[in-house]
């Protein structure tokens, strides 16, 4: 399937997750790990849906906030020591890499927005159209 980056980064980590946190301790897994899960599948959700969406910029602005909950889920999760020193940097490395993607990509979109918005506000201030 011909996917963007950020999309197959995402589904990548999501399956390299989801079997280490299916053997967290039964409170952990059931509290944090569901809850880490969720968020994962809602980022690849979301991802999928800019993809397609012509307004991106506010879904874009969620993911970034999804990103940064999981940079904490995950932390917390490494703190409670459930989740190893090479677990946690090869997790927050590859959201780290999920994240500049999404950047970029948000800041394309406000630059395209910030473009065709001048251009139509230069079209009526040089009187075209005006009728003068």
């Amino acid at each position: 399937m011909n996917e963007l980056p950020v999309i197959q980064k995402t589904y990548d980590l999501i399956k390299w997750t989801i079997p280490i946190l299916n053997k967290l301790p039964r409170d952990q897994k059931f509290l944090l790990g569901d809850r880490i899960i969720k968020s994962l599948l809602d980022l690849l959700d979301n991802l999928i849906i800019a993809r397609y969406r012509k307004d991106k910029i506010l879904l874009l602005e969620n993911i970034n906030s999804t990103i940064d909950i999981l940079r904490y889920q995950i932390r917390l999760l490494h703190d409670l020591e459930n989740f190893s020193t090479p677990r946690y940097e090869y997790f927050t490395q590859a959201l780290h890499e999920i994240g500049s993607e999404v950047g970029g990509w948000l800041k394309q979109q406000k630059i395209k927005t910030n473009h065709y918005g001048a251009n139509s506000l230069n079209t009526y201030s040089s009187g075209k159209g005006s009728g003068r």
